[in-house]
């Protein structure tokens, strides 16, 4: 198995730093998941390439960058429990169980959440849960959340994901 921490530094540097991403907590933990354990194996060279990648059923892995910056958005700060819609392979959940105390995501295709929670069990991110379900549900029962990040979904944002934001965001 090759070693791909070399390739992680330089899409660091190249990528997401020399691209804006401030955020030392970021910054830190794209330099420490490994992208590459959450692609298909015969993807896995293409891991740091600033770019999206299939991961099956029609989906992809978002690309390197746009991750650091969705996470930096949110303005995390250590400590928080996030909702993700769209958990996909699960790069972006290890991403930010880094930074948050709790990850919950969401995964409406099946065969992506269970490779998902699976793989995320196998690497040890213990503070990230996984669930298939409706993304435009969000996932009411660990409600609220202090940050909610929408990997994918539709043209407007649902009335059921702004109920389950801390009071912070006008319901």
């Amino acid at each position: 198995m090759p070693d791909f921490a070399e390739e992680r530094q330089y899409m660091v540097e190249h990528h997401v730093e020399a691209r804006g991403v401030r955020s030392p907590l970021v910054v830190n933990a794209m330099r420490t998941v490994p992208r590459e354990e959450f692609l298909p194996a015969h993807l896995r060279d293409d891991a740091y390439e600033d770019t999206p990648l299939p991961i099956g059923e029609g989906q992809t892995i978002s690309q390197p960058y746009i991750v650091a910056f969705m996470v930096e958005a949110l303005g995390l700060d250590q400590g928080e429990a996030v909702l993700e819609i769209g958990a996909g392979s699960g790069y972006a959940a290890a991403i930010l169980s880094r930074i948050a105390s709790d990850v919950y995501t969401v995964e409406r295709i099946g065969e992506l959440a269970q490779k998902a929670a699976s793989k995320l069990e196998d690497l040890h991110y213990d503070n990230v849960h996984v669930l298939h379900a409706d993304g435009t549900r969000g996932w009411p029962d660990h409600a609220p959340y202090d940050a909610i990040i929408v990997a994918a979904g539709g043209p407007e944002i649902h009335k059921s994901l702004k109920k389950q934001l801390e009071p912070a965001f006008p319901k």
